[in-house]
């Protein structure tokens, strides 16, 4: 069966649209394009270093260094730039899920550091509001796949997130200020003693991140780490 509808629909690149050897693969050509995020990078939230840099077996970035990131392990898969973002808005915002093959594929790459046996994966929750308006939750279907791949559970409902206005164009005092209470934790149950991998598209300032962090430990988690597919990087 498979067969026959690569025959009737033969897998193309979803960027440029060359054919490929299977569905949701992407070309080389159009893959090479991308900034993906290496070594050296930092070890704590994977800020990218210069590639000619030479840090150590353990580089941190200034932020990490000096103790005033609240975050506990991050990653990403690539710098959020021109390219990334003509796969990461539509994606998003126009419904063109096909392209959750390519992101997440490169969030498993980004996470072959990790450090330790992840046992929930749990995409960042969108606002039933938001939800309702886009459909999907993006993060709920770049999870699934890094789930599959680490043999652990799901877990979409044990967080709520209250809805509150865009932050598109806010700084990251005013992230941190905006996300602040947004989320509840509604199964306790599922977190206590839980080493969870938070799951989303783009990490832009941390604040999402932190925050849902900070309201997961309190639940009992042991360990909460992230993925996204891109990150914003900032001179720091």
């Amino acid at each position: 069966m498979l067969r026959i509808l690569d025959f009737i629909f033969p897998p193309i690149c979803p960027v440029c649209g060359v054919p490929v050897t299977g569905h949701g693969m992407m070309c080389p050509e159009c893959w090479a394009t991308f900034h993906w995020i290496g070594n050296p990078r930092c070890a704590v939230c994977g800020y990218p270093f210069a590639a000619d840099l030479d840090l150590g077996p353990r580089p941190m970035c200034p932020v990490c260094a000096a103790g005033k990131n609240e975050l506990e392990w991050m990653r990403s898969a690539c710098v959020y730039d021109d390219v990334s973002r003509n796969i990461m808005l539509p994606f998003k915002h126009a419904g063109r899920i096909k392209y959750r093959h390519i992101m997440s594929r490169g969030m498993i790459s980004a996470i072959a550091d990790i450090p330790g046996a992840v046992d929930v994966v749990m995409p960042v929750p969108l606002a039933w509001r938001r939800l309702f308006h886009r459909g999907y939750n993006q993060a709920t279907l770049l999870g699934r796949p890094i789930a599959a791949h680490l043999g652990a559970k799901m877990d979409v409902d044990s967080v709520r997130r209250r809805y509150r206005p865009d932050m598109g164009h806010k700084s990251a005092r005013e992230r941190a200020e905006n996300i602040r209470g947004v989320f509840s934790v509604i199964h306790p149950e599922r977190i206590s003693g839980k080493t969870i991998l938070l799951v989303d598209d783009v990490f832009t300032s941390g604040a999402t991140f932190s925050e849902l962090r900070r309201v997961l430990m309190r639940a009992g988690a042991a360990h909460v780490w992230g993925v996204t597919f891109c990150r914003v990087v900032r001179a720091i």
